[in-house]
């Protein structure tokens, strides 16, 4: 697994990376030292994994990966328990309290290299597909969510609500720059307001104006404009 450890102090970088060099299925591939160094360094170093402080001067470790479009896995490390209790509510890889202790290292470790086997390495694909993650920060919840969990994307003026198990947090961005991001074989933008996870279709049926109605199995029911209509009926073979 390709590591970036990402910290303003010095010598807590110099400590992980001596802990670390004891795990040999691990390679630092670099270090940054707050979020806008780290953003350029993932965009082109393409970490598999980042350890992240979380309080760092100017943007928080929490801000860094809303800047991102796809989270690698994180692991926290923090010197602040209060972080790592509002840290995530949901599929988190884990979080190290300073100073980190070999044992918990490795278990966090073992994690990592859990997903790691179930990815697919080397695919070099700009487009956000199933299998990739996201990071969703909605007030003091966060998230990391599989793309392949959302069901839906809702535009809501200059946000998104996110459809993913009983949450909708809002994200701040634009439903036609995700839409330029999002695999076209998996997603489709059903509309101006919507874009939709074709994997969570349950039913299609008629609508007015040659427009469609999809059913989503989450329960959400979005109408298909008569513009993305013939688009839609093309791909779905009806």
């Amino acid at each position: 697994m390709k590591a970036l450890i990402i910290d303003d102090e010095r010598l807590a970088r110099k400590e992980l990376t001596n802990l670390l060099a004891d795990h040999k299925n691990v390679e630092i591939i670099g270090e940054a030292v707050n979020a806008d160094d780290a953003f350029e360094k993932i965009d082109e170093l393409k970490p598999d994994l980042i350890f992240l402080d979380v309080q760092m001067p100017g943007k928080t470790g929490f801000e860094l990966l809303e800047m991102l479009d796809s989270v690698p896995m994180v692991i926290f490390t923090t010197a602040f328990d209060q972080y790592a209790l509002k840290a995530f509510d949901v599929n988190a890889m884990d979080y190290l309290m300073k100073p980190i202790q070999p044992e918990r290292l490795n278990e966090s470790l073992v994690k990592a290299a859990e997903v790691f086997k179930e990815k697919k390495p080397g695919k070099e694909n700009k487009e956000l597909t199933l299998e990739d993650q996201v990071f969703v920060k909605d007030g003091d919840k966060c998230w990391f969510v599989k793309l392949s969990n959302v069901r839906l994307f809702e535009s809501d003026g200059n946000y998104i609500k996110v459809y993913f198990d009983n949450y909708k947090p809002m994200i701040h961005k634009s439903l036609n720059a995700l839409d330029e991001k999002l695999d076209s074989r998996s997603f489709f933008r059903a509309s101006r307001k919507h874009i939709i996870n074709l994997s969570w279709l349950e039913s299609i049926e008629p609508w007015f104006n040659g427009g469609l109605m999809v059913k989503l199995k989450g329960g959400e029911k979005v109408e298909v404009s008569r513009r993305q209509a013939a688009k839609f009926k093309d791909m779905m073979s009806l």
